[in-house]
């Protein structure tokens, strides 16, 4: 990765887009369990997987590259525990939709716990994965992170929204005008090409959200889930969804922030 930043420093191009050029090749590398999950998804799409379920062989595939980025160093330990609990998580989360008929995984799966097959966790996983990627290949500062005491109920509170929204008024809206004087103050510091940039964490969050609602697209599409109006065949999914994107990417935000602040501690009490 240091020998295609040194060409890309010596490219004779404006700066404004070599930087540009340089940030989208970090997160490219960033993305590479998530692209993974897509690309054996598609797999199954155009490849009829003898034996075994495409469920089921998605989830082997994604066992093996997260073996696999551990193993040759794409991925440390540390990070591996933070995409598990994710995982759990994730999972949890699944099983709740799939109750409460949010959307549905319509094929066979040995490994289905209460209707969702357990690759599915991997999706949520892999936005962990993307955001402990990013955070060590940018050297990802954050300047005025507020306090645990703010953070943990809030993170909460985002998350049982999720779950709690079919039984009570849906707080999503009041939870995001509260984010604003929570974050009011709060940016992430990421270095370029050995620069350092800034951005408002909020235009973070919101950007990756966008991201992830594009790839929702992509999935649905090839089938990985279904929402009750696809059902008849694939239809965009709402804009609407980029709200719980946004809101879950910061819930993610927040687990590997407290996460990341506790080892920076426990590395300066050794």
């Amino acid at each position: 990765m240091g020998g295609t930043m040194n060409v890309l420093r010596r490219m004779p191009i404006p700066k404004p887009l070599t930087a540009l050029f340089a940030f989208g090749w970090q997160q490219a590398l960033s993305c590479v369990f998530p692209v993974c999950i897509f690309a054996v998804i598609l797999l199954t799409k155009v490849v009829d997987i003898p034996v075994i379920p495409e469920y089921d062989f998605v989830l082997l595939v994604c066992i093996l590259v997260q073996w696999g980025m551990v193993r040759w160093g794409l991925e440390t330990m540390d990070e591996l525990k933070v995409i598990c609990v994710f995982h759990l998580i994730g999972l949890a989360l699944e099983i709740y939709k799939i109750h409460m008929g949010s959307w549905a995984y319509p094929q066979e799966s040995w490994t289905k716990v209460f209707g969702v097959p357990l690759y599915s966790g991997f999706m949520y996983a892999s936005v962990a994965s993307y955001l402990c990627q990013a955070w060590r290949r940018m050297n990802v500062r954050l300047q005025h992170w507020p306090r645990t005491a703010y953070i943990v109920p809030m993170g909460a509170a985002i998350y049982l929204n999720f779950m709690t929204h079919h039984y009570i008024p849906d707080l999503r809206w009041m939870l995001t005008v509260l984010l604003v004087p929570l974050f009011r103050r709060t940016y992430v510091d990421f270095d370029v090409l050995g620069v350092t940039r800034r951005m408002h964490v909020l235009l973070s969050f919101l950007l990756i959200g966008w991201f992830i609602w594009l790839a929702e697209n992509m999935a649905t599409f090839l089938g990985a889930w279904q929402y009750p109006d696809q059902r008849n065949g694939w239809s965009m999914v709402h804009l609407g969804k980029l709200s719980s994107w946004f809101l879950l990417v910061i819930v993610s935000f927040m687990i590997v922030a407290q996460l990341k602040h506790v080892k920076k501690e426990q590395r300066r009490g050794a």
